[in-house]
């Protein structure tokens, strides 16, 4: 969708809402033009903000990962598509997306504000994501979950189950990035600390967080038999 300069340059000044709506899945949902850049908020909790989204953007650059291999990438949970935006217009790479969403105004906003603007193919799957681990044969190069309600990640996401079921969806060498709250609330950190040491390192042993001050992108590899 093309949105006029006068409004990015209003942006700046003051976010400018562009959609609101109610779902199932959102009760509050809202596109907000905000410093130029388009974002989603549902309730608390900002889902996307094209550039700005700046816990993957942290998470990528340590990452390198412009010079990382691979071209499948599974996303589960798209937003308006921050995370495709990201590595097409600031790291410059042009991988295959599967993206499971579980709104499908979400999905629908997404190609309306952010994928339109994009080349990289992303092919949408509105669904449960724990169902699509599940039953899906494909493999990956990178899995990335980035699944909210609101600030809270659903305990189904939370399991060691869930984990192996996405382990089992990554090629020798993959790199799954797990998207996780650490703020400034101490039983909200603990929770996350206690998810990554118990949890997490349970099915990739050499794990390690990128903190990206606010939250923690938990990463594991899987390794070359």
């Amino acid at each position: 969708m093309h949105i006029p300069i006068w409004k990015k340059w209003l942006s700046h000044i003051t976010p400018i809402t562009l959609e609101e709506t109610t779902t199932e899945q959102n009760p509050e949902l809202s596109v907000v033009l905000s410093k130029g850049r388009v974002q989603l908020l549902s309730g608390n909790a900002i889902y996307s903000w094209d550039d700005l989204y700046k816990n993957f953007l942290i998470a990528f650059d340590r990452l390198k990962i412009d010079e990382r291999k691979g071209e499948d990438v599974l996303l589960l949970g798209l937003g308006l598509g921050s995370i495709p935006f990201m590595l097409e217009k600031i790291f410059h790479r042009k991988f295959h997306y599967t993206a499971v969403e579980w709104d499908e105004m979400v999905a629908h906003y997404a190609v309306q504000y952010t994928l339109s603007r994009l080349e990289s193919p992303v092919e949408i799957i509105t669904g449960d994501a724990e169902v699509f681990v599940d039953v899906t044969e494909e493999q990956f190069d990178m899995v990335i979950v980035d699944i909210f309600e609101d600030e809270i990640t659903p305990p189904q996401f939370c399991t060691v189950e869930f984990l192996e079921q996405c382990e089992a969806l990554m090629k020798p060498g993959a790199l799954l990035l797990f998207n996780r709250l650490h703020g400034e609330n101490e039983a909200v950190r603990h929770v996350t600390e206690r998810f990554f040491e118990r949890t997490f390192k349970t099915v990739f042993p050499e794990a390690w967080a990128i903190d990206t001050s606010g939250n923690w992108i938990l990463c594991g590899e899987k390794k070359f038999t």
